[in-house]
């Protein structure tokens, strides 16, 4: 008997130990993790590398920007010993509260905003410029998760259910556009769409908002000069070469200097003072321009693999019936990748100038702050997926 109860002590013992190995070990997604912080690794550099000339030439020291960028690192440390801490069901259920606190601050930005280069879209306090847009993306996807968790049938089956959260995303966009930023405007609306039509809605629901969305982007356009100059010179760039095309012309003269292998590491030309914004929406080209080809790819791999683990993350979720985090982490992943599109494409000359940054790699507070924490975000989904699944199985089954 003595014999018998020392195996089954040493057999509970070692289960214990494989639990806390299970704990430590494999309750979070270890390549999400390490690709964000091979992202962050490549924008700090780049930022060092391209905010130099500029920073020297407006602030008079070649620090500034990446001060401000040790600044926000530091931000998203703190946020991340909050925000990983912090249940998906707190999220949830704040989700409302959080949107409108949002709106609020696109409605204030209007009133108190900093105007530059025309566009209103920065509230300053302090020495912290924030970027309401930014936090509008995060805060549209949590509501129209949660949204969904709560009238996911309704959705599907009722065309009223497809309209009142596409409302709210119409409102936020009208906020938007009067800032002016289409860009982000567009990546919400596109990013809303496709969450929508992944939880089941009605293909004739979804081809006529998408009808209804591209007429109205046309009629946008056609409305503002400077958007059917940008459309015009991104068309044909060189017609017009130190004028309304010269910042795509500097941007495709970088990518075509860096060509196969790239110049090597701070050796780019059009980054002292050539190509306007070379340190935030087209520091994609200074990539070019100084890795080449393969640096360019290498990046955007990378950033196409947290997309699909976003995605991955998602399925998971919805797999198990948790759908507010299942639509969180595809809102997120959709996002992602979209947005980088859109940059890559505005740098490169496939798309009109937009004004959005590459994800975790430009210059920008407010921009690399949100983007981190949907990574927090993903990071947390899969713990609980990672914790539930664990906890699904009895010791004796092990």
């Amino acid at each position: 008997m003595q014999i018998q109860k020392e195996k089954i002590t040493n057999k509970e013992n070692n289960l214990e130990k494989i639990d806390a190995k299970i704990f430590h070990v494999i309750l979070y997604d270890r390549i999400l993790l390490w690709l964000t912080l091979n992202l962050f690794s490549i924008g700090f550099i780049m930022v060092i590398s391209t905010s130099i000339p500029i920073s020297q030439n407006i602030y008079h020291t070649p620090f500034f920007f990446i001060k401000r960028e040790i600044l926000y690192f530091f931000l998203i440390f703190l946020l991340s010993l909050i925000i990983l801490r912090t249940p998906m069901s707190f999220w949830k259920t704040n989700s409302i509260f959080i949107l409108i606190t949002s709106i609020l601050l696109l409605i204030f930005v209007l009133i108190i905003g900093n105007s530059i280069h025309g566009s209103f879209r920065w509230i300053n306090i302090g020495f912290l410029h924030i970027q309401p847009s930014e936090i509008c993306k995060i805060t549209s996807f949590c509501y129209i998760a949660s949204y969904l968790s709560r009238k996911y049938y309704e959705v599907r089956n009722h065309f009223w259910g497809f309209f009142k959260p596409m409302s709210v995303i119409i409102i936020e966009s009208m906020l938007l556009l009067a800032e002016p930023d289409l860009g982000t405007a567009i990546v919400i609306f596109f990013t809303t769409i496709t969450v929508l039509f992944l939880s089941g809605v009605k293909i004739g629901q979804f081809l006529f908002i998408i009808t209804i969305s591209i007429l109205s982007i046309i009629l946008l356009i056609l409305l503002e000069p400077y958007r059917i100059k940008r459309v015009l010179s991104f068309w044909n760039p060189w017609e017009d070469p130190f004028g309304h095309g010269y910042q795509l012309t500097q941007s495709l003269i970088a990518l075509g200097q860096g060509n196969f292998l790239g110049k090597g590491l701070g050796n780019s030309i059009q980054k002292l003072n050539y190509l306007p914004d070379a340190h935030s929406d087209f520091i994609f080209s200074i990539i070019g321009e100084e890795f080449g080809c393969i640096g360019s790819c290498c990046v955007l791999f990378i950033i196409f693999i947290i997309s699909i683990r976003a995605l991955h993350i998602g399925q998971k979720a919805l797999e198990i019936k948790q759908i507010f985090s299942g639509f969180l982490a595809s809102s997120i992943g959709i996002w992602l990748s979209f947005q980088t599109f859109i940059n890559v494409g505005a740098v490169t000359g496939l798309l009109p100038t937009k004004g959005l940054t590459l994800p975790f790699i430009s210059y920008g507070g407010s921009s690399l702050i949100i983007n981190s924490i949907a990574i927090f975000f993903l990071l947390r989904i899969d713990f609980e997926l990672r914790l539930k699944t664990s906890q699904a199985f009895p010791r004796g089954s092990k």
